[in-house]
C-alpha cells in the first residue's frame, strides 16, 4: 500500500471511536477533521478550507458547470487534494468517524454538480493529482489513476503504440473516476464495448479505509463498480483497463443537411440502418435548430459525425451503399491516426496538434442541462417532423443521438453492472447551454429542456423509461439518506434489472451508506424485529 501502513493502524484506531457531531458546532467539526487527518497521516494531503486564499480556485478548478457556482452553491467545509493513496484512506475514515457527508471528485464532469455540491455540511476529496498512467503494451493493458484524464489517458497510449486504444468517452477532460464507473460511452462501443466491458481490474478505498483490488473485494463489487456507479461502493483509487486495437488510418468526417436538404429522410434512414451497420463504423447524428434560408425562419440542422476504423476509400463505398442519401463525397472523409481523431471529436480545428489533449480546464464555461433517452423503435417521418416543431418552437435545446449495435448487442445485459445493451438502437442526449446569469435564465432553460423531454415521450423507451448514468439528471429522481422506495424510482432506470443486486451488494460493502448522494445505491431497508 506504497508507504501507508503506519497510517494504516492510526486510521483503523480511529475508528474504534467514532465522534457524535451532534453536539459540536460546525467549526469544531472542521477542527476535529483536520486533527484526525494529522493523527492519521504523516504526511498531509493539500487541505483548503473557506478562509484559506486558495479555496475559491481549487474549488472551481474542477467545477463544469457554472449553475453550481454561483454565491447561494453551498460549499464545502474542507477540501482534501490526495496525493497519494493514504491521503484518500485517511480522508475516508476520519469523515466517516465525524460522520461527515464526503463528496468524490476527479474530473468534476457530474452534471448536477453531485461530486461537489450537497445540501448538508460536507467534505470534498478531490482525486485530481492522483493521475499517473502506467502503459503495458506487451500485455496490452494499462492502470490509470483516478485523476487522470481521458485526453492523458489516450495521448500516453499513443505514445507506446499508435495501434493500440482504449474506448471510453470523446470529451478529452473527463476524469477516468467517474467516467469508467459510470459506463463510459464512447465512438468505440460498437467495436469494443463501454469503457466498463474493457476494465480488467480495480483498487478502491471501501468504507472501512481499507484498499482492495479485483481479488480481495471479491467478484460482486466488482461486478457492481462497473457500470453502476463506483461511488456509491467507495473511492476509486485506479483502474487496470485493457487496451484495444485500432488501425494505422481511421477515417472521420462530419456533413450537415437542413430540412431543405432532405435531413429528414436522411435521419430516417439513418434509424433503419445504424444499429446494423458493421461494428468498425459509429455516426452520431446532432440536431439543432439553425437558422432558415429566408430570416428570421428557424430550421432544424442534422450534422452526421462518423469514425470508421479504416481508409476513406472502403467508408464512402460503404456509406454509398448503406445511406446514400447522406451524399458523403471522398473529399468529407479524413483520414488521419486513431489520436488524431481524438482531438477531431473533441470538436478542435483540423490540424490542432495532440498535445491539446493534456489540457485542463481550470474553471467553468458555461451553465447547462443534460437528460438522456434510449430509442428501441425507430421513429415514424411523421415524428421526426413533429420533433422539429418542437425543437423550433423552443430553439436552444439540441439532442445527440448515438448509435448502438454491434459489440453492444453481444454483451448481456447482467454482464456488468451498466444494462443498456441488446435492443436499442441509438441514445438520446438533451443539451442545453447559456451564458446569462440568474434564476429567471436557469428557470427558463431548464423548462425548455423538460418540454423538449416531454414532448419525446411518445418515442423512447417506457416501463422504465430507461437513462444513462453518466448523463445525470436529477429530475428523474432523488433520494434522502439512501431511502429504498425513493433510489427505486431513478434506479430502476439506470441500471433496470441490475438495481436490485446492486443494492444487495452496496448492503453487503457499505452498509451505514456512508457512501452516498442524491442518486447513489441506498442499502436494503432494515426489517422490523
Amino acid at each position: 500500500m506504497k508507504g501507508s501502513t503506519i497510517a494504516l493502524l492510526s486510521l483503523f484506531s480511529i475508528l474504534l471511536f467514532p465522534v457524535s457531531w451532534a453536539t459540536t458546532t460546525l467549526a469544531s467539526v472542521q477542527d476535529n477533521f483536520i486533527q484526525c487527518l494529522d493523527n492519521a497521516l504523516p504526511v498531509q494531503p493539500h487541505i483548503y478550507i473557506p478562509n484559506n486564499p486558495l479555496f475559491a480556485s481549487v474549488l472551481q478548478s474542477h467545477k463544469r458547470n457554472l449553475r453550481f457556482d454561483t454565491p447561494t452553491t453551498p460549499k464545502p467545509f474542507v477540501i482534501v487534494t490526495a496525493t497519494n493513496e493514504s491521503h484518500v484512506q485517511a480522508t475516508v475514515v476520519c469523515a466517516k468517524k465525524l460522520g461527515i457527508e464526503l463528496r468524490l471528485r476527479s474530473g468534476g464532469h457530474d452534471y448536477e454538480g453531485v461530486s461537489y455540491v450537497s445540501q448538508v455540511p460536507f467534505v470534498i476529496l478531490d482525486m485530481f493529482n492522483l493521475r499517473s498512467i502506467d502503459i503495458d503494451i506487451e500485455n496490452e493493458s494499462a492502470w490509470v489513476q483516478a485523476g487522470a484524464t481521458l485526453g492523458e489517458i489516450y495521448y500516453a497510449i499513443a505514445h507506446e503504440s499508435k495501434n493500440h486504444a482504449f474506448a471510453a468517452g470523446v470529451c478529452p477532460d473527463l476524469g477516468a473516476g467517474g467516467h469508467i464507473g459510470g459506463g463510459g460511452y464512447g465512438n468505440l462501443l460498437r467495436q469494443y464495448g463501454v469503457a466498463t466491458d474493457n476494465v480488467l481490474d480495480a483498487q478502491i478505498v471501501d468504507a472501512k479505509g481499507r484498499i482492495l483490488d479485483r481479488k480481495s473485494m471479491g467478484e460482486d463489487l466488482f461486478w457492481a463498480i462497473r457500470g453502476g456507479g463506483a461511488g456509491s461502493f467507495g473511492v476509486i483509487l485506479s483502474w487496470k483497463i485493457k487496451l484495444v486495437r485500432v488501425p494505422d488510418t481511421v477515417t472521420v468526417f462530419r456533413v450537415s443537411r437542413t430540412l431543405d436538404q432532405g435531413a429528414t429522410d436522411i435521419v430516417s434512414d439513418w434509424e433503419q440502418v445504424v444499429d446494423k451497420l458493421p461494428k468498425s463504423l459509429f455516426i452520431r447524428v446532432w440536431l439543432k435548430t439553425v437558422n432558415g434560408t429566408y430570416e428570421p425562419e428557424r430550421t432544424i440542422q442534422a450534422s452526421f459525425i462518423g469514425m470508421f476504423l479504416g481508409e476513406s476509400k472502403r467508408l464512402v463505398q460503404l456509406m454509398h451503399k448503406r445511406l446514400p442519401k447522406l451524399g458523403l463525397q471522398q473529399k468529407e472523409a479524413i483520414e488521419m491516426s486513431w489520436l488524431e481523431s481524438v482531438v477531431f471529436w473533441a470538436d478542435k480545428p483540423l490540424g490542432t496538434p495532440v498535445e491539446v489533449l493534456l489540457g485542463r480546464a481550470t474553471k467553468p464555461g458555461i451553465f447547462l442541462k443534460r437528460k438522456s433517452d434510449y430509442v428501441v423503435e425507430p421513429i415514424s417521418k411523421t415524428g421526426l417532423e413533429a420533433i422539429w416543431s418542437t425543437m423550433i418552437e423552443l430553439e436552444d435545446v439540441m439532442m445527440l443521438w448515438n448509435p448502438y449495435g454491434g459489440m453492444m448487442s453481444n454483451i448481456s445485459a447482467t454482464e456488468t453492472a451498466f444494462p443498456h445493451r441488446a435492443g436499442n438502437i441509438f441514445k438520446i442526449q438533451y443539451s442545453t447551454n447559456w451564458m446569462e446569469e440568474g434564476i429567471e435564465a436557469a428557470n427558463l432553460y431548464l423548462n425548455k429542456t423538460r418540454k423538449l423531454f416531454e414532448a419525446m415521450t411518445p418515442y423512447v423507451s417506457k416501463n422504465p423509461r430507461k437513462a444513462f448514468l453518466n448523463y445525470r439528471d436529477l429530475d428523474i429522481g432523488t433520494s434522502s439518506n439512501g431511502n429504498y422506495e425513493e433510489a427505486k424510482v431513478y434506479g430502476i432506470k439506470y441500471f433496470e434489472g441490475n438495481f436490485d443486486r446492486l443494492v444487495r451488494v452496496k448492503t453487503m460493502v457499505d452498509p451505514d451508506n456512508f457512501f452516498r448522494n442524491e442518486q447513489s445505491i441506498p442499502t436494503l431497508p432494515s426489517r422490523k424485529p
